[in-house]
């Protein structure tokens, strides 16, 4: 018997190889110009090989924050109140320049989310990505009416944010100059938020669910 572990270290590799494959000729070539085909070739796999791991051609390039789409909703429950672990994990990821919050200056960041939010097919797709966040922020939040306008603007609050710090960042602005402004812009929105829905800006007055 193969071991589970080494078939998913396999299938994690593949699934890499064929996302930086496509990410690669995406960017040199333009999403539109670049086939299916053409990606499956010069990963040297078959094309139901290629859609036996990505659906859709959008997701070669989603795969690449597929993994921050629970990522809310993890961390909503962390306490001490579900806004209050959310506004400290978005300013702890603008102290590291992590990609998600559009706080980097690294090239390759830069020239994909170039790529993701210039190609309408991909902006589309994003926005599928987004929404499945959303429901599962709700779904943590309890899942009624209140929690699902809730992370519906808290969603929205933290895509804003990330794209008002890419749009400074790709028009020349240093990162060390736009840093203070992306800390100033977070708090404020968390406090907008927290204003409009103080039900889960207090200890104890949600129940977050796993």
């Amino acid at each position: 018997m193969s071991d589970p572990g080494l078939r998913e270290r396999k299938k994690q590799r593949t699934i890499r190889l064929l996302s930086d494959t496509a990410v690669g000729l995406f960017l040199e070539k333009g999403f539109d110009a670049v086939s299916v085909a053409e990606v499956a070739a010069a990963a040297e796999v078959s094309k139901p090989t290629l859609f036996r791991y990505f659906p859709a051609k959008e997701d070669l390039v989603l795969h690449r924050i597929a993994d921050h789409e629970g990522e809310a909703a993890r961390v909503a429950g962390q306490g001490p109140t579900p806004l209050e672990a959310l506004r400290r994990h978005f300013l702890a990821g603008l102290e590291r320049d992590d990609p998600v919050t559009g706080l980097s200056d690294h090239p390759d960041v830069l020239a994909f989310h170039t790529l993701l939010y210039g190609t309408p097919a991909l902006v589309a797709r994003l926005h599928s990505h987004l929404e499945r966040s959303e429901a599962a922020l709700a779904d943590a939040l309890g899942g009624d009416l209140e929690a699902r306008l809730a992370a519906g603007q808290i969603i929205a609050v933290q895509r804003v944010l990330a794209q008002e710090n890419w749009r400074r960042i790709a028009a020349g602005e240093r990162v060390a100059d736009v840093r203070r402004d992306a800390v100033a812009a977070a708090e404020r929105a968390f406090g907008m938020l927290a204003a409009g829905l103080p039900r889960l800006a207090r200890p104890s007055s949600v129940r977050v669910t796993e």
